[in-house]
């Protein structure tokens, strides 16, 4: 989605010296600059759920209708295939996966097989909305663990990763994967102390960094 929820610097937003709340994404209110589409609207929440829903149900469509088989490997990503430099490769790449197709169909693994012909597929965002996040948590009635189950793995952002704040206690009782969003303003000891909040057993896989810094802040 991107922008259902977008976390602002600043409250308001001024232009021609009219003063408005910020655009705080879909989920809240209107990017328009007029005060019918900057007030806070509660139904946008709900619109934004049922758009998610659809979405991960066209999703679920592709991933078990064939559209994720292996044979049509060279009809994903076409835009990107037609507008990058990368494109030589990836048909080059491609090419190589139809042939070791053609093989495997030598073999007897033909695209009839299941396991030819659907793929899993996986959904993240941020956890930004906490009152949206915490309407769509349940309790796993087998485990008796809690999950967000409006996406796979949730994460926390610059805006969000307080070591007190609402977002990390919020995280800190759900059971997904769960990732966090580190740029070069953050202190490495704040990171450790996260990781030790959200994932105090360790768990392997819970934590997922997710490094954004630019090129030139990496060193």
């Amino acid at each position: 989605a991107g922008q259902f929820a977008k976390p602002r610097s600043d409250t308001h937003e001024e232009k021609d010296g009219v003063k408005l709340p910020s655009y705080k994404g879909d989920n809240i209110n209107g990017d328009a600059f007029d005060v019918k589409s900057r007030t806070p609207d509660p139904q946008r929440l709900i619109r934004a759920y049922t758009q998610a829903a659809a979405t991960l149900n066209l999703l679920r469509s592709f991933a078990t209708g064939g559209y994720a088989a292996m044979q049509r490997v060279t009809q994903w990503n076409l835009d990107f295939v037609e507008n990058s430099e990368q494109g030589d490769r990836y048909q080059e790449l491609a090419h190589r996966v139809d042939e070791a197709l053609g093989f495997m169909a030598a073999a007897g693994l033909t695209i009839d097989h299941p396991i030819m012909a659907t793929t899993d597929f996986w959904t993240s965002h941020e956890c930004l909305h906490l009152p949206y996040e915490q309407a769509l948590t349940r309790e796993d009635s087998t485990s008796g663990l809690y999950y967000d189950c409006s996406a796979h793995m949730v994460w926390v952002g610059e805006r969000t990763r307080q070591l007190d704040g609402a977002h990390v206690e919020f995280l800190r009782g759900v059971a997904n994967p769960l990732g966090i969003k580190v740029s070069q303003k953050m202190d490495p000891k704040e990171l450790v102390k996260l990781v030790e909040i959200l994932n105090p057993s360790n768990k392997a896989g819970r934590i997922t960094v997710i490094v954004r810094m630019g090129a030139e802040n990496m060193r």
